[in-house]
């Protein structure tokens, strides 16, 4: 992947990522997230030659929801730990759908790019 192309995928990856994040976490912080993903959204779009990078923006929607199986990663249920103070427990999802769709956004992006890649004839390694 050419230098141009690996910044604007980088750029467009950090797009995806806070716009997911921003909707992942809408009662929260996501209102504040989801501004500047949709400011950095248009300052991307703008820019000459920044779509060669688009598929960033799927691997980047993945990667909030790959955080979100990790922090789920014993349940599904109620699960405890011992804390100094006694027990401290909490209901957790499942953490497979999140993972499977974390997966399949992070490593689609990226098959895409190489795949763009391939057919507007890019030189050098692929991800080197």
């Amino acid at each position: 992947m050419r230098t141009g192309v690996r910044a604007w995928f980088c750029g467009w990856f950090v797009v995806g990522a806070l716009g997911s994040l921003g909707l992942l976490t809408v009662l929260t912080v996501g209102p504040y997230l989801l501004p500047v993903a949709i400011a950095a959204a248009v300052l991307l779009a703008v820019r000459r030659g920044s779509s060669a990078g688009l598929p960033g923006l799927v691997s980047g929607l993945g990667v909030p929801l790959l955080y979100v199986a990790f922090l789920n990663r014993d349940g599904p249920g109620n699960v405890c730990t011992a804390t100094a103070s006694g027990e401290s427990c909490v209901d957790e999802f499942d953490p497979w759908p999140w993972l499977a769709a974390g997966t399949v956004l992070f490593l689609a992006g990226i098959v895409l790019a190489l795949l763009l890649r391939r057919r507007t004839g890019g030189g050098g390694p692929a991800l080197g």
